[in-house]
């Protein structure tokens, strides 16, 4: 589905944003783990959260949805064979679940086939196998991507794990496959990555350890059942927060967003750029910070990030480089070399498509040089989101402020974290 999108007055209104997609993933996870009956309040029913609900339904846990709620009768951490899909499962375009439930299936007594669709089949997968093999399970694939078939081993080896790069997925693999171990399994990394499995973990009773940026995960006997309440997704209300702050005149609030400080390098950022943006009502559910948030229209200052953020903010990267369009100087973002193996390049997308719109971003290895000025004018185009729910998103966002038509091609892309986008924005647009 193509969509078509004009230049707009202003932004304003109170708005709420889809559930956290992370949090959702991990509350499905170990409430499915856990032996006994647990609720998942405010999940997120996108494509993503979909595939991992119904791999867990395959291997034995008892799911069921009831007025925007998860009622979920976990079966422990032993799970069934999948009792369907000559036991694959099939993860669609959803990297975390397939890297995530590749960490429960190592430690699992049976074989499993991990699957997903064209776009995920072509995401490297070899960062998981690599210590999930260490730590004793056998698992095959072609050249380091999907399917994985994977030999499970009922108690695996507990190791020290250094990762090179600072990404979640993988240190949550490595996580929960520790919860079937025969001693103490420790991940390092080079920056804190965002730490929900961490977080959540505790929660469910699991014994584990943070020191700085390494985590150190004991063997689990059973996971206790919990009542969990998932915030909005900061990355979802990422996009509002440009829109208030690029369209003249705009006032907008966003409300139950989730602010976990591995995940606030946007609002930082921001503040560094001047942003008028405000944090207000401060409190904490489910062992996650919320807040809401208040922004308004900004003139912005230039600057410069690196690797020493970027892990805090990588899914916000696209929709920041167009707020970075209009802010006054020249931003660099580096150490993002990450973004090439998302959804699509996204380095490359972002770049390709922002010079069709008229903005100066050029891409370089690991990140963009922007060139940018207040009330920068873009021009409407014919945009191509590469199926890439977040590019389509930026360039939706984009269009508020673009003179005449834009038109973003794939956009109903948006459904695989965020499936009423459009009607949210329609009713902020004055």
């Amino acid at each position: 589905m193509d969509i078509k999108l004009k230049k707009v007055n202003s932004i304003s209104g109170i708005i709420e944003v889809p559930a956290d997609k992370s949090i959702t993933h991990r509350a499905v996870i170990l409430s499915s783990l856990a032996e006994g009956e647990s609720i998942v309040r405010n999940y997120l029913p996108s494509d993503d959260c979909n595939r991992t609900i119904e791999a867990f339904r395959q291997m034995g846990a008892e799911i069921k949805i009831d007025n925007g709620n998860l009622y979920i009768k976990g079966i422990g951490l032993k799970l069934k064979k999948p009792q369907y899909g000559q036991y694959n499962i099939y993860a669609g375009n959803s990297a975390t679940t397939a890297r995530l439930i590749s960490g429960i299936l190592a430690g699992q007594n049976f074989e499993s086939i991990v699957t997903g669709d064209e776009s995920l089949s072509k995401r490297p997968m070899g960062r998981i196998i690599e210590p999930l093999f260490r730590m004793g399970a056998k698992i095959i694939s072609k050249r380091g991507f999907l399917p994985l078939t994977i030999d499970g081993k009922s108690l695996l080896n507990a190791v020290k794990y250094d990762c090179n790069k600072s990404t979640a997925q993988v240190k949550s693999a490595v996580l929960f496959a520790g919860l079937y171990a025969d001693g103490a399994t420790t991940y390092s990394e080079p920056v804190k990555s965002r730490d929900h499995s961490e977080r959540m973990l505790k929660t469910f009773g699991a014994d584990i350890k943070v020191n700085g940026n390494s985590v150190t995960i004991y063997p689990a006997r059973k996971l206790n059942p919990q009542d969990i309440t998932v915030p909005g997704d900061i990355s979802s209300a990422a996009f509002f927060i440009a829109a208030a702050l690029i369209v003249p005149g705009s006032s907008l609030t966003i409300k139950n967003v989730g602010i976990n400080p591995t995940r606030d390098g946007l609002i930082e950022v921001l503040k560094r750029m001047e942003a008028n943006i405000s944090l207000v009502s401060h409190r904490e559910i489910s062992n996650e910070p919320v807040c809401d948030i208040e922004v308004k229209y900004s003139k912005l200052k230039a600057v410069n990030i690196d690797a020493s953020i970027v892990p805090k903010m990588v899914d916000e990267i696209p929709i920041f480089v167009l707020i970075a369009t209009q802010a006054d100087g020249i931003t660099r973002i580096s150490g993002a070399g990450e973004l090439k193996v998302k959804e699509t390049d996204r380095i490359a997308a972002v770049a390709s498509q922002f010079k069709k719109l008229g903005a100066q971003v050029e891409a370089i290895d690991d990140g963009f040089i922007i060139k940018g000025n207040v009330g920068a004018s873009l021009n409407g185009n014919l945009l191509d989101s590469f199926e890439d729910h977040r590019i389509a998103m930026t360039l939706s966002i984009a269009s508020l402020i673009a003179c005449g038509e834009t038109i973003i091609k794939d956009s109903s892309c948006v459904s695989i974290s965020f499936p009423n986008f459009y009607e949210v924005l329609e009713n902020i647009c004055k």
